[in-house]
């Protein structure tokens, strides 16, 4: 019985390393991308904001 749970115990946190493994490559993804569309669109994007700061 103790070998079961501590089998049990092993693979569950094993999970939870990959799981932050993986968790962590997804947000390098998505930080990523959000610079590559800031590089891209950031001074469309100031001159958007500076014509709504006009607006109002």
């Amino acid at each position: 019985m103790s070998a079961i749970l501590t089998r049990l115990y092993v693979r569950t946190t094993e999970r939870k390393g990959q799981t932050m493994g993986e968790y962590a490559l997804i947000m390098a993804a998505v930080a990523v991308v959000a610079f590559a569309a800031y590089k891209v669109l950031g001074q469309d994007i100031a001159n958007l904001m500076t014509a709504l700061a006009g607006d109002l």
